[in-house]
């Protein structure tokens, strides 16, 4: 019998497969399906920072309502909870889900700036959460905005969320930063448990008949892997932290590459919609029959193998992967 069994940000997991964030954690049905089939653990959909200060205003136009009435009118309040709108309604569903399962529940934050929102961190754990994953999906076109200003910002909102916090924090993040390898190191330093990598940046189409800005969701591939993979094996030997890689894990190998670059769990979501929840179930059969066939006893011993500390070419993940890449491009045509 293979030992699945690994952990991420503390929790012990049975195995390292997770349904990461998706329109499947809407529902508690779904989730109670992810659970049967085998999942170790899902994240939750996100709960938007645009959301919470939706609600903000709207509160606060409905408290002031009023306001300028008439004398006998000051004893008006009006009726809160008929205004319960996204984030209050993510906090219950939280809390059911809770009820319903009984593996690990990771609540999900998508901000980029400071401020009053933060306050929802504090409530998604006493809500029930097991751990949060903060996604900082934030697109730089701020012309003015530098580089250093807008790190500053993100180190700055991880460690304010942390503060907050006893449960673990996990940060999502994009690669597009100048020197990702440093500022991964600065994330964890100050405050995340764990990195998930990568963030996916859904990109718009033009529509040059219609002359319309074109908006679709294109599920992954597993070549989108390589990108996390790479930096998954770079880092993994050198910050003390744990690992997801998403994007692009549908396979058995895809998760049996993953842990050996030194993820902890693999984390997947459009495969589970294109092949449906079951697909756990076929992964998690796949991959004890790889481990049989290739005589590995548990996940621990395959984690990290293929990291870039204990490959026999480390450079390959490097700049000379590139040169080698060209040259036998001329060679093939030579």
């Amino acid at each position: 019998m293979n030992d699945l069994k690994t952990t991420y940000l503390g929790l012990p997991l049975k195995n390292p497969l997770v349904a990461s964030s998706s329109p499947l954690s809407k529902n508690v049905d779904s989730v109670r399906q992810l659970e049967d089939a085998g999942a170790a653990a899902v994240v939750l959909y996100s709960l938007f920072e645009e959301q919470i200060r939706q609600e903000s205003l709207i509160l606060n136009k409905v408290l002031n309502r009023g306001a300028n009435s008439f004398p006998e009118a000051l004893t008006y309040f009006p009726e809160v909870e008929d205004y319960n709108i996204g984030p209050e309604r993510y906090l219950n569903h939280l809390q059911k889900i809770k009820a319903a399962v009984d593996i690990p529940i990771i609540a999900s934050l998508n901000g980029s700036s400071q401020g009053g929102w933060l306050e929802y961190a504090q409530k998604i754990q006493e809500a029930g959460a097991d751990a949060l994953e903060l996604n900082l999906y934030y697109m730089a076109t701020d012309l003015l905005l530098t580089s250093d200003t807008l790190e500053q910002t993100q180190l700055d909102l991880v460690r304010q969320i942390k503060e907050k916090l006893t449960i673990p924090l996990a940060v999502k993040l994009s690669p597009y930063y100048t020197a990702f390898a440093s500022f991964a190191r600065r994330i964890t330093e100050a405050g995340a448990d764990g990195l998930v990598l990568f963030n996916r940046f859904y990109q718009p189409d033009l529509d040059i008949v219609d002359l319309k800005v074109i908006t679709n969701l294109e599920l992954s591939r597993s070549e989108d892997m390589r990108l996390p993979l790479r930096w998954i094996a770079i880092l993994s030997s050198k910050i003390q932290t744990d690992f997801a890689l998403t994007s692009g894990v549908h396979t058995r190998e895809d998760v049996v590459k993953a842990v050996m670059a030194g993820a902890n769990v693999t984390m997947m979501a459009s495969v589970l919609l294109e092949k449906g929840i079951p697909h756990v179930t076929t992964l998690l059969k796949g991959l004890e029959n790889w481990m049989d066939m290739f005589q590995y006893p548990s996940i621990k011993q395959m984690h990290g193998a293929m990291s870039q500390q204990k490959v026999e070419d480390p450079a390959a993940f490097e700049r000379a992967n590139y040169l080698r890449i060209l040259n036998s491009m001329d060679t093939d045509q030579g």
